[in-house]
């Protein structure tokens, strides 16, 4: 990861005029006065100056849009940059930066099917816009302003867009079937009948997989893999980004976990994103349902449970789901064709290649807190309760 990069942002004064007076000039001497020091005082000087002067408010709107531009420009994505600031600030400041980004995304070009459904579902998550005088919200546009100048630059992404329809209509008919699994799954009170709807969701991305291989590797121009970024967020966020390993592993993906910006990124050909993305997201909803009724039974038997019972019963459930995935995906591939196995492995190198080009140092985490013996057992029973079907053969 690169280093942060200071003082290169807009709003700093490169490349801008600095005329003397008028909403420019207010906005230049505010930005000025607040974004380089820390002091509370630096603060309340550059919110005093945009506060008596209205008429600088588009021009500090516009400075804004720049900032988010800036942020692209250094590897984030809309996601991205809603996390981190719902992480180091208040709701009052997401709701900012979710403004600047939607009206930015308005002048901006057009970057990927991933990127337009993060722009999406921004749309309902908007948070609390500021509220009271003048003053309150130039201070707390000020802070925002802050925290996106001293933005790090990311490991860029490039969203892979395939150059081929497979089939018409059956990548998303495959989609709304194993979401309708995965549904079924979070929403049932019974553990054994999740982990099946859970294991058959598993054999439908595996099919999927190996069917969107062998049409790859059939057409003119195969597709290259992609990357995408999942939040990884706290508490617990170290055996999250195992289950989220496991899950990636499971669908011929790499994943790279980032500790301080609260992200994994993944690695992998589209439709193994896409499938890495749900099962990730639906097996943490049901991981967190089958942990607060362990504890109710802990709570009930007389025993208090802890923050380390939490991490050791995630770790255990991460560890044997990602054994279970794996079986899956294995049963699959012994039934592949021999004119599919090369496919397969040149895929695998492709992943691992991608991955070792935009992370070519990285380090093994070892997980810590994992020393509660009953939310180990808990947690692996938890994911070993049903047993594993293999799929029928392919066609």
């Amino acid at each position: 990861m690169s280093s942060t990069d200071h003082g290169t942002g807009p709003g700093t004064g490169h490349g801008h005029s600095t005329p003397g007076d008028g909403p420019a000039g207010t906005v230049e001497r505010a930005l000025r006065a607040a974004l380089y020091d820390a002091a509370d005082s630096a603060l309340d000087t550059g919110a005093s100056l945009l506060a008596a002067d209205p008429a600088a408010d588009a021009e500090l709107a516009r400075r804004g849009a720049e900032f988010v531009a800036a942020a692209w420009r250094r590897g984030w994505q809309p996601a991205d940059l809603v996390r981190w600031v719902r992480r180091e600030l208040d709701d009052v400041h997401v709701g900012l930066v979710t403004a600047l980004i939607t009206a930015q995304a308005r002048d901006d070009r057009a970057r990927g099917r991933r990127w337009a459904a993060q722009l999406a579902e921004l749309a309902g998550d908007s948070g609390d816009r500021p509220a009271g005088d003048r003053f309150s919200q130039a201070t707390a546009l000020l802070e925002l302003y802050r925290l996106l100048l001293r933005l790090p630059a990311l490991e860029p992404l490039r969203e892979e867009e395939p150059h081929r329809e497979a089939r018409p209509g059956a990548h998303s008919r495959m989609l709304t079937r194993i979401r309708a699994l995965l549904a079924k799954a979070e929403a049932t009170g019974f553990p054994q009948e999740a982990e099946a709807l859970t294991a058959k969701a598993q054999e439908l991305m595996a099919r999927h997989s190996l069917d969107e291989a062998l049409l790859d590797a059939q057409g003119p121009d195969p597709d290259a893999p992609g990357a995408c970024r999942i939040g990884v967020e706290p508490p617990y966020e170290q055996a999250k980004a195992v289950l989220l390993d496991a899950v990636a592993g499971a669908n011929h993906c790499r994943a790279v976990w980032n500790e301080t910006f609260a992200f994994s990124t993944v690695v992998g050909f589209e439709a193994d994103l896409e499938a890495v993305e749900l099962l990730y997201t639906s097996l943490l909803v049901q991981a967190q349902s089958a942990m607060a009724k362990a504890e109710a039974a802990q709570r009930a038997g007389g025993r208090r449970r802890t923050k380390t019972f939490r991490q050791s019963f995630l770790a255990a459930y991460a560890h044997r789901i990602g054994t279970r995935l794996g079986e899956v995906t294995a049963a699959a591939e012994t039934e592949a064709t021999d004119a599919l196995l090369p496919v397969l492995a040149s895929r695998e190198v492709a992943v691992t290649a991608a991955t070792d080009r935009m992370f070519p140092q990285t380090v093994s985490t070892r997980l810590r807190g994992v020393t509660d013996e009953a939310g180990w057992t808990e947690g692996a029973e938890a994911a070993d309760r049903a047993r594993m079907r293999s799929r029928p053969p392919l066609p």
